[in-house]
């Protein structure tokens, strides 16, 4: 019998390792995606962003926000770094523990699944202000965000908060992770504006294609796979028949509901514009993806690609509705993961019989409302200290050589040949 347990543990382990690497990976699809969906003058500056953003997520959240989403853990004045970070690798869980079925799975691998989540909401933020902010601020920004903000509407729900004593609930983090990531992006695209041309008088809105559709696809399909890491991760194990079969169930309905998303988003795109529009595809794979991460393990396949559906269908609406507003977005982030992020959430009431009406509203407007305005605070104190916008000059001629001293793209932009 302990040996079972053991081995119970070693799989469990392995398999929340396995998708935390599977979600780590998104980070490479949110880049893809991004600088695809912009123009070639500022593809460096967002693959640096993105690089960066992920390294300052995985620093801060060891440092200060694990313990502030799981305060339970303890750690030095009750948010910095607990004792398994400071002192020499060790085995956190031995195997004795294990045997006795003290622990589910490593401490450490706990941490690397929750900080790719980190990353993630993050990586949402990046997309939305692409093209027009400053580096450092953003890096900054970054680092708020990441080791203060997202722990603490976190620990509300995912660390035993008073939003799952109201019985919020949010398998994955359509609400967590996506609508937070968005309310932050929100918050930054209105104090940061418009890119230059995006909307002329009368309400004219410019299209400002982006520099590469194969990038872009390749990086949706990326986040594809990676979502299962997500979703089927969240499950925590895998070591017992029933874990699996949950497993597969998260699966499958993860699945479904991004293929849902793209027939809608297709279908919706050619009856309002006449043709099949790529990046409303995309953003409806996207939008299916988010849509049912909040309650990937109830509902029925039909019911989840029904769910996905509806998601592909309100990011296309939200996107045009943004754009009416003067609100630049050059991704689609604030709709795929914003809008797309609630209806998850209130989607779990279709499914989930433990799910209640008055949790899921709560869970909204809590998390939205203190995400947005405290990512507005900081983003407002960024803005009248070191600046967010980039000069008129550098947006001009693009952001890689403003910021980072080099092309994606030399011998396109400026006709050198090696």
């Amino acid at each position: 019998m302990e040996d079972v347990m053991e081995m119970a543990y070693a799989l469990d382990t392995f398999y929340l390792l396995l998708s935390g690497a599977l979600v780590m990976w998104m980070a490479a699809g949110f880049t893809m995606l991004e600088a695809g969906m912009v123009r070639a003058k500022n593809t460096t500056e967002i693959l640096t962003k993105n690089v960066g953003l992920y390294s300052i997520a995985v620093i801060m959240y060891m440092l200060i926000g694990w313990n502030i989403m799981y305060e339970s853990d303890g750690g030095i004045l009750g948010f910095l770094p607990t004792i398994q970070f400071l002192l020499p690798a060790t085995e956190p869980v031995t195997a004795e523990m294990a045997r006795a079925g003290e622990a589910d799975f490593s401490y450490f691998s706990d941490f690397f699944f929750q900080v790719v989540f980190v990353a993630t909401a993050m990586s949402i933020v990046s997309g939305a202000v692409a093209e027009r902010m400053k580096l450092w601020s953003f890096f900054i920004f970054a680092v708020v965000l990441t080791g203060f903000i997202y722990p603490i509407q976190g620990m509300w729900s995912w660390g035993g908060g008073f939003l799952d004593e109201l019985g919020y609930a949010d398998f994955a983090g359509s609400g967590i992770v996506h609508m937070a990531g968005a309310a932050a992006a929100l918050a930054g695209v209105i104090v940061l504006g418009a890119r230059k041309g995006k909307y002329g008088p009368g309400g004219q809105v410019r299209a400002i294609p982006g520099a590469n559709m194969p990038l872009a696809a390749l990086g949706t399909l990326i986040l594809w796979l990676g979502w299962f890491g997500f979703n089927g991760g969240s499950e925590l194990s895998v070591s017992s028949a029933d874990a699996a079969n949950a497993v597969a169930t998260v699966f499958m309905n993860t699945n479904l509901a991004a293929a849902g998303g793209v027939v809608a988003a297709l279908i919706l795109a050619r009856a309002l514009f006449g043709k099949a529009d790529l990046t409303m595809a995309l953003n409806g794979a996207i939008a299916g993806l988010v849509s049912i991460t909040a309650g990937p393990d109830t509902p029925s396949p039909l019911l989840a690609a029904t769910i996905g559906g509806v998601g592909g269908v309100l990011v296309v609406f939200s996107i045009v509705a943004l754009d009416k507003l003067r609100i630049d977005d050059p991704v689609g982030a604030i709709s795929a993961h914003g809008t797309a992020g609630i209806w998850g959430i209130l989607a779990v009431l279709l499914s989930n019989e433990d799910a209640t009406v008055t949790g899921q509203l709560a869970g909204i407007a809590a998390i939205f409302g203190f995400v947005f305005l405290s990512s507005l605070l900081v983003w407002t104190i960024l803005r009248f200290t070191m600046g967010i916008r980039a000069s008129e000059e550098d947006e001009q001629r693009g952001l890689d050589v403003g910021e980072c001293g080099m092309e994606a793209y030399p011998d396109f932009t400026t006709g050198r040949s090696k």
